[in-house]
Formats: C-alpha cells, sequence, structure tokens
C-alpha cells in the first residue's frame, strides 16, 4: 500500500476519514438528473428546497438564491447567517449587452472606530477573534435586499417563508453540523468561562455541549428576526430594533460597532472580473475577493503552458501527473501574488489588473518548469513572504432559473459560529471577520499566517476573501456553469478544480465535485492531497474479483502519481477536504446540480412546475 502521507492541518468542519467512501459512492451514482425549469445547489438539502420552491412559484435566480440564502442562516449557522457578508454575481441573459452582469459585494466593513493601530492598542489577544471587536459590519441582509432591488420577481416578504420555517419548526443536526459541534465543544471546554460569555451557542446551538446527530434545533428567536426583515426590508435590521441589539452585543463584548456604521452600510454593484478559459467567458468576483484574481490566473496560465507544451489539458486528464504539476505550479504563483500585493485599496486593484493581464498569464505559463518546482522566490510577483487567511465558516449556493439567470452567491461569518457573540434576541452569531484584515503589520492571525500591508484595517474597508463565486458562459452567452465553495483558501483551490472538471475534462456535476482535489496555497510548502487520488478506499469485504483488481489498479495508479508529483520535489500532505463546492452545469436544454458529499446537502430543482429534490440522495 502507499506509505501514509505528512498530515496537513484541516480546515475547520473538514470531512472526516470516510470521505474517499462517499466520494467513491458518490462518484458511482446513476444518471444525474435534469432539471428543466431551474436548479439550487446548496450544502442543506432545505435550503436547496427553498430556493426550488421560489423557481417553482415563478420566482427568479435571485428570488431562490435569497430564499436559500435566508434557510442557510438558520440551517447552517455555523458556517453564514444574517450577522455575517459576502458576495453575489449574478448573470442576467435577458438584460442589455453590457448590463447581464452584475457583482454584488456586500463583506462586512470595518467599523469607523478601528484604524490600522487598532488591535495593537487591545490588551486581549483574542479580539480580533473571539470578542465584539472581531465583528465587522455585518452586510448580508444589505445585498440581498439590493439584489432583490434589481432582479427581484416574486415580493420580498415571501422569500421569507421557508427560512421561518426552519427556524421554528427546527431542523435535524446533521453529520456536518456535528463535526462543527464537535470543534466548538472542544473550545469551549478549555475554558468554562466561555460557557457564560459566549452562552447562546453554547446552550442553544451545541445544547450545553450535548448536542446528537439527529436532535432538533429550534431558533424563535431568528424566526423574529426574520419576520421583521420580511415586513421592513433593509431598514428593519440596519436601523431598528434588530440594530441596536447588534449594537448592545457587540459593545456588551468589548467591539465598537456604531448605530452610525450600521445606518451607513452599503453594498456596492460592481463590473464581475472576466476572463477566457476553452473559448468560455469566466465571469467572477473582484477585489476584495481574491479567489476570482486566482481563479483567472490559474486557469489562463495553464491553458497556456498546455499549449506551449503542444498539448490539452484534456489529452493529460485530471489524473495526469504532468496535470497536476502544472496546476499545483499555477496555484503557487496565484497564491504568492494574493498574499503580497491584494486587499481593499485601489493600488490592489490595479495590481490585480495587471496580474489577470495575457502578458502576466502568458509569464505564468513561461515560468512553470515541466519537470521540477522552483525555488521560494520564483513564485507571483517575487514580492510573496506570507500566505492567505482562511475563512473556514463559509457557504456557497448556485442557482440557475428556467429563463437562464444565473447566481453564483457565497456567504461567511469567517470561523465557525463566527465570533461566537450571538445577538441573543434575534439568534444569530456576529461575524469575526475582522481576523481577515492584517490586524497588524507582521502578526498572525488565528491560524498563525501574515499578510501584507494592503490588507490593513480602516473606517470602512472590507477585508481580503477567498470566496471565488464564478458563473462560465458558452460562446452563444449562455450559462454553462455556476460554481462556488467554501472553505478559507481551499475555496480557490477547490472552486477552479471544479470548473476545470466541467469545462476542460467534461464531466457530470456530480463527477466534478466529487472527485479528489489538491490543494497549494504557496506557503506552507506542502501539496495538501484528498485521499482518494493516491489512497483509495479499500474495497469491501464482501467485493468480487473485479472490485478487487479495480481496486489494485487504483493503488497502482495512486503509486504512480505520488512518485512523479514527488520527483519534480513536490512534499506531499493529506487533508481530508479541499473546499466545498456547489455547481450546477449545462444539459442539453436543461441543468445538472451537484451538492459536495464533503458537507452533505442535496440539490433541488424544478421540472413540470414541481420541485424535486435529487432522488439518488440518500437521507
Amino acid at each position: 500500500m502507499i506509505p501514509p502521507l505528512r498530515r496537513v492541518r484541516q480546515s475547520v468542519g473538514a470531512a472526516g476519514p470516510a470521505l474517499a467512501g462517499v466520494i467513491a459512492v458518490a462518484a458511482a451514482s446513476a444518471q444525474p438528473t435534469v432539471y428543466t425549469e431551474g436548479v439550487v445547489a446548496a450544502d442543506h438539502a432545505l435550503a436547496s428546497r427553498a430556493g426550488a420552491e421560489m423557481l417553482a412559484r415563478g420566482g427568479s435566480a435571485v428570488d431562490a438564491a435569497i430564499a436559500t440564502s435566508l434557510t442557510l442562516s438558520v440551517v447552517r449557522p455555523m458556517s453564514c447567517g444574517i450577522g455575517g457578508g459576502g458576495f453575489m454575481l449574478i448573470y442576467d441573459p435577458s438584460r442589455p449587452e453590457g448590463e447581464r452582469a452584475v457583482a454584488l459585494d456586500y463583506r462586512e466593513s470595518a467599523p469607523a472606530a478601528v484604524g490600522t493601530d487598532f488591535f495593537r492598542t487591545l490588551d486581549d489577544p483574542d479580539a480580533s477573534r473571539f470578542t465584539g471587536a472581531a465583528a465587522g459590519v455585518p452586510g448580508t441582509v444589505a445585498g440581498l435586499a439590493e439584489a432583490h432591488r434589481r432582479f427581484g420577481a416574486l415580493p420580498w416578504a415571501d422569500l421569507f417563508g421557508p427560512a421561518i420555517r426552519a427556524a421554528e419548526d427546527g431542523f435535524a443536526v446533521d453529520e456536518s453540523y456535528m463535526r462543527s459541534a464537535r470543534e466548538a465543544i472542544r473550545w469551549y471546554e478549555a475554558d468554562p468561562s466561555r460557557k457564560d460569555r459566549f452562552g447562546f451557542v453554547w446552550r442553544r446551538l451545541l445544547r450545553d455541549g450535548a448536542v446528537a446527530e439527529g436532535d432538533v434545533i429550534r431558533n424563535p428567536e431568528q424566526a423574529r428576526a426574520l419576520r421583521l426583515i420580511a415586513r421592513g426590508g433593509h431598514d428593519a435590521f440596519y436601523t431598528g430594533e434588530i440594530a441596536r441589539e447588534i449594537v448592545r452585543a457587540a459593545q456588551d463584548a468589548g467591539g465598537v460597532i456604531t448605530a452610525e456604521d450600521l445606518a451607513g452600510y452599503t453594498p456596492r454593484a460592481v463590473r464581475p472580473l472576466e476572463g477566457e478559459f476553452l473559448g468560455r467567458r469566466v465571469l467572477t468576483m473582484p477585489l476584495p475577493s481574491s479567489g476570482g484574481v486566482a481563479l483567472i490566473q490559474t486557469l489562463g496560465a495553464l491553458e497556456r503552458y498546455a499549449a506551449r507544451r503542444d498539448a490539452t489539458l484534456a489529452q493529460w486528464g485530471p489524473r495526469s501527473p504532468d496535470y497536476l504539476h502544472a496546476l499545483t505550479e499555477a496555484f503557487k504563483h496565484a497564491f504568492a501574488d494574493r498574499a503580497a500585493l491584494l486587499g481593499d485599496t485601489p493600488e490592489a486593484r490595479a495590481a490585480a489588473a495587471r496580474l489577470i493581464s495575457p502578458d502576466a498569464l502568458d509569464s505564468i505559463a513561461a515560468r512553470i518548469d515541466p519537470d521540477t518546482t522552483q525555488p521560494r522566490g520564483g513564485y507571483g510577483a517575487g514580492l510573496a513572504a506570507s500566505p492567505p487567511p482562511d475563512d473556514a465558516g463559509t457557504s456557497h449556493l448556485s442557482v440557475v432559473d428556467g429563463r437562464g439567470m444565473a447566481v453564483a452567491c457565497t456567504e461567511t461569518i469567517n470561523l465557525t459560529f463566527g465570533s461566537r457573540v450571538a445577538v441573543e434576541p434575534f439568534g444569530f452569531c456576529l461575524n469575526n471577520e475582522m481576523d481577515d484584515f492584517t490586524t497588524a503589520p507582521g502578526a498572525v492571525n488565528a491560524f498563525g499566517l501574515r499578510q501584507s500591508d494592503a490588507n490593513l484595517p480602516a473606517p470602512g474597508k472590507r477585508p481580503l476573501s477567498s470566496m471565488t463565486p464564478t458563473i462560465a458562459l458558452d460562446r452563444a452567452g449562455r450559462v454553462e456553469l455556476v460554481a462556488g465553495a467554501a472553505g478559507g483558501p481551499r475555496i480557490i483551490t477547490g472552486t477552479a478544480q471544479a470548473v476545470l472538471n466541467v469545462l476542460a475534462f467534461g464531466m457530470s456535476a456530480d463527477r466534478a465535485v466529487s472527485a479528489p482535489r489538491i490543494h497549494h496555497q504557496f506557503f506552507p510548502p506542502v501539496l495538501a492531497v484528498e485521499p482518494g487520488l493516491i489512497e483509495p478506499p479499500a474495497p469491501a469485504a464482501d467485493a468480487g474479483p473485479a472490485e478487487v483488481m479495480r481496486m489494485v489498479r487504483a493503488v497502482e495508479d495512486g503509486r504512480r502519481i505520488k512518485e512523479a508529483l514527488e520527483t519534480r520535489g513536490h512534499r506531499l500532505g493529506r487533508i481530508e477536504s479541499v473546499g466545498v463546492v456547489q455547481i450546477v452545469r449545462r444539459s442539453g436544454d436543461g441543468f445538472q446540480a451537484a451538492s459536495d458529499p464533503r458537507r452533505g446537502g442535496s440539490p433541488a430543482g424544478v421540472r413540470a412546475g414541481r420541485v424535486e429534490a435529487d432522488p439518488r440522495i440518500e437521507r
């Protein structure tokens, strides 16, 4: 058998050791369902169904995305919610050329009292992580309201029904919830005083540390908040009773968010970042998302590198050492540039434009040596000295409606259960997005990582993100693929590989998200590999001769890949999960969808006017 690889740190909430088996089962599933009237892929079945309900009622893809997001706020409180922020990429083919695509940035922003030296003046080492000071001004409600104003078809209040039901009736704790709960419980038990300081999460969402799979979690407080927002819209959150309680919760826990910060929050509507890959237009998110820059760099460099080798990516295949080596090298260049140059500043936006120019992509391709890795200074713009931050508490959803409108939406509260500071009367956690800033020059964040001064905090500034919502269009301008992921910096690498699996290798939606993935973020200098790539699961005890022989060949193939990568100079490490990807892809006149088995969830769509969950998913 292949010797065990050195284990690298997993993302919070990553899948457990059974992942390889789960992926194998998913990859071998029956023919994917094709939805002709729209589909939603989210990481919880209730959230996907919420969006599909809106599609069945004649709602737009944006209506479906809003209903899905609100439901995720209830059923995935460790990952996202109305106390956080996000990015939404929208493409509407019915609008005039030049107005079809918009990128909504509703990332959390720094309060007015936060300057570059703010966190250095605080004595608490957890100030940017688990205090009120960790919370940026939430943007999710403002972003959803703006999306609805521009692209909604159903009444705003109608989009809240599924989320309110989930909050009042409750939802069952699943395996993904339990992975996050176990991590949080360990954190609480390490310091018992936290059980009082962050009591709502401990008592309600973790059930005093006794939460178990199958338990039903109810959150009537968040249902009350959702009803207020359904009636009062944006202002109910940013200027009303909810706003007063946000200020109280943040300031009681040492934060500085004010009523003025909330009332002044505004989402940004900007042009998407755009690239080309294998004849497709690729739309993705601009800064403060670093993911869009890195994605376009990776795809553009790979296409050019293959052409320089008189080959195509399809000829190499997704398990070819040649492809995996080139993909890793492209990731390293992109992440080196991200760490050194990117942030929410005019200078960083100018740098991003240079990084995705044809000349820059040609340069990366030319610098990839097919036989070996480069010394540390050989990657990126030559300025990189540190890796990117990690956004563990994140969720992505992908939607296409029956008219061809598409939404790729990624939302976050940063770490698991965010800052763990709850707005208790309304049942939601505040984010801890301030830790995604460079909180002090040279200082490390929660993950022991350093970043550049381009990402220092300032009043109203938004922290650098890895979120990578992406839409690919075919030559006729039709939506071909909607993709995105959760998982910190693994968002970028997970999304890129799902995009490549569909556009370069022609995989179905299921196979594209289930296939094993790799991750490299330049530093630490380790190529993290999911088990299924070079450590296939053992055959079942009752496996027949054909299955045993298939597994023997898989083991031999894994050994070949491992040896080829190590010969090129890669240090391999084992990681259980590289991102959690949700995709929708065109299939004839309809769409397939897939929710990543690494977190569970399942898609739901509409056919013949009826909502249908994916029938192949075991619940």
